[in-house]
């Protein structure tokens, strides 16, 4: 069986990793692109297919396997050390020995000089597949000594294609607003589908007409609306990674840094998602009044878009989803207080609309 065949999309990516399967020849790998676009996927894929037993790969039990994750916001040095050790064990049972290094954006600088030795000169039956979010954290050096394999956004056809196999259920305009506002990434599909987020989604959205349609305004609770809906996607996050935590053979410092690190991570991952919403909805306002409600991203909100566009707002929708851009750049760069973000954001949107 074709080992990327459960990857949805990514040509380029499969081209290259079927390449390399053929070739045997490189021995360090950088895939990069956005969260939820099947990167981790196509690494174990990609393991599996190099070790000749996909199961055990998935299931991370292959004996020529090691998997390396950030333990807190970060990978440290001593989990390279830890890994420049098992580097230089022969294989137990393949003829070589994969490392899949996850979420490689955050190795810090002390981890970052201490990998790139082990990508210098690696073992002949070594091969080493970095997994990052973004490039840019990650040095040139270590960059120069990978082949690079980039992850595209998934297309709406892919993306819808995979919410009608897992969501059924779900109307056409449902469908439709979902695939468009997941924006090409899957794990944002997948939680747009639980019914929980759905249904805090409508308060979201009532929280974006609120700066134009609400008399007297409160920025304070519009933000809540938003902080509210960040602390439960952290709270869902923690619980199912003590779960995993539980099941690992990890100290209490390390297992509780990891599970802070995936509560903040969803925390900053609805936040932004939040915000990308925010201002999809300020966009589709411009669309409407334009005549172009097909392209909408919220199609199954359309009545309130209409109604809103009756209000005769003018221009003031596209100065406030810039607002929400800038604010959106902002808040993925530095580490902001949600609290005081968004009630800024809120007060300045209200400003935009007055």
């Amino acid at each position: 069986m074709e080992p990327f065949a459960g990857i949805p999309e990514q040509a380029e990516a499969k081209r290259l990793l079927s390449s390399a399967l053929a070739d045997g020849d490189a021995h360090a790998f950088l895939f990069h692109g956005s969260a939820g676009v099947g990167k981790e996927a196509a690494a174990f894929a990609f393991a599996g297919a190099l070790l000749g037993d996909p199961r055990r790969v998935t299931e991370r039990t292959h004996p020529d396997l090691r998997v390396v994750e950030p333990l807190g916001d970060m990978i440290r040095i001593d989990v390279i050390r830890e890994l420049h050790h098992d580097l230089h064990l022969r294989p137990f049972e393949a003829d070589r020995r994969v490392y899949l290094l996850l979420g490689s954006h955050r190795l810090n600088p002390d981890a970052a000089d201490a990998l790139l030795k082990d990508l210098e000169e690696p073992p002949a039956y070594a091969t080493i597949v970095l997994v990052a979010d973004e490039l840019g954290p990650i040095p040139e050096t270590i960059r120069s000594r990978c082949q690079l394999v980039p992850f595209r956004r998934l297309s709406g056809r892919a993306v819808r294609g995979w919410l009608d196999e897992r969501a059924p259920e779900l109307s056409e305009s449902e469908a439709t607003a979902i695939a468009r506002v997941a924006a090409g990434r899957l794990d944002r599909a997948a939680r747009l589908i639980d019914p929980a987020v759905r249904a805090r989604r409508s308060a979201i959205i009532a929280a974006a007409r609120g700066p134009y349609s609400q008399t007297p305004y409160y920025s304070n609770e519009a933000a809540s609306v938003l902080l509210e809906a960040i602390g439960l996607s952290g709270a869902a996050a923690k619980e199912a990674e003590e779960t995993v935590v539980d099941g690992l053979d990890l100290n209490s410092k390390d297992a509780e840094q990891r599970v802070k690190r995936v509560q903040r991570g969803a925390e900053r991952e609805e936040m932004l998602a939040q915000l990308e919403e925010l201002a999809a909805w300020y966009r589709d306002l411009v669309v409407v009044a334009n005549g172009a409600e097909t392209t909408v991203t919220h199609a199954d909100h359309l009545s309130e878009l209409r109604a809103d566009v009756a209000l005769e707002l003018g221009r003031k929708p596209e100065r406030a989803a810039a607002l929400v851009r800038e604010s959106w750049r902002s808040a993925e760069e530095f580490n902001v207080n949600p609290s005081l973000w968004l009630d800024a954001l809120f007060v300045q949107l209200r400003r935009a609309f007055v």
